[in-house]
């Protein structure tokens, strides 16, 4: 057995209730994929996006219903240790991914302000027409469990709104195309878990703002980061079921006692109903 098959293997067998089934549960809960559909796996380089190709690969073995995946890494300017290390684990891994060279980074990376959000517009604005040049009518990305509970307090916290992250979302500006999150009920530790039993490194960041922490290192100052160890401690100190709480509270948010809400863009008060109650 050569060693992409071994490590397919782990997933189906060794990791299957961890990562197999999870991801089997999102895709049919969600309702993420239907037959004839054209999905464009986007591969960053880091462990989520290259297992979640690997799992697509599975799927389509063992699917009972036709559809077609294109694999897809978009270069935004890659140093050279980070894009060797993608294009070596892609090699390892046997994902046939077509790799397209942007300059997405220089270009963010030249704005004195705001460089982050440049470079995450325009990643996903290239990621949308790539999608649709590929003939593809979805876009899957690598967002896990972790991230959910995560964006979803970092809301609450920073930008005083409950709203999550959600497993699908229809594309504003590209008609016809949706975004995906088929890891959506995978965590984090499981994700890890298998990338360390099968000996596999994986780029942590790829932006010249934090190459500091390329390959397997978990240095980050990143508010995201602050926010996992808030999550950690919680869970300590207060209650083990913690993460999955925040998780379940965005399907199970009680109309009848919040002071507000807002639907397509409008704001909703309490007090619209209160004396009709």
């Amino acid at each position: 057995m050569e060693r992409h098959e071994e490590i397919e293997r782990t997933i189906i067998k060794n990791y299957r209730g961890r990562l197999w089934a999870p991801f089997v549960k999102a895709l049919k809960e969600y309702e993420l994929l239907k037959p004839g559909d054209r999905v464009c796996v986007c591969i960053s380089g880091g462990k989520d996006s290259m297992l979640m190709a690997k799992l697509f690969q599975e799927l389509k073995k063992h699917s009972d219903f036709e559809f077609d995946v294109k694999y897809l890494v978009m270069n935004p300017g890659y140093n050279e240790l980070n894009f060797n290390q993608i294009k070596t684990n892609l090699d390892i891994l046997k994902i046939p991914a077509e790799i397209i060279d942007t300059n997405i980074f220089e270009i963010a990376n030249s704005q004195e302000k705001g460089s982050c959000y440049l470079c995450a517009k325009m990643r996903r604005g290239a990621l949308y027409k790539l999608a649709s040049d590929l003939g593809c009518n979805k876009i899957a990305l690598g967002h896990h469990f972790d991230d959910v509970i995560e964006t979803t307090l970092m809301n609450m916290l920073n930008a005083g709104s409950f709203q999550t992250m959600l497993p699908k979302l229809h594309s504003d500006n590209n008609e016809g195309m949706e975004l995906i999150r088929p890891l959506y009920l995978i965590r984090e530790k499981d994700v890890k878990a298998w990338a360390k039993y099968n000996d596999l490194k994986f780029i942590m960041c790829a932006c010249r703002f934090t190459e500091a922490c390329s390959i397997d290192n978990e240095i980050n100052t990143s508010r995201r980061l602050t926010t996992k160890n808030l999550i950690q401690e919680l869970k300590k100190n207060y209650n083990d079921n913690v993460e999955k709480n925040i998780f379940s509270a965005a399907s199970n948010v009680n109309m009848n006692m919040i002071l507000g809400y807002k639907k397509d863009g409008e704001k909703h008060s309490f007090l619209e109903e209160y004396d009709e109650e």
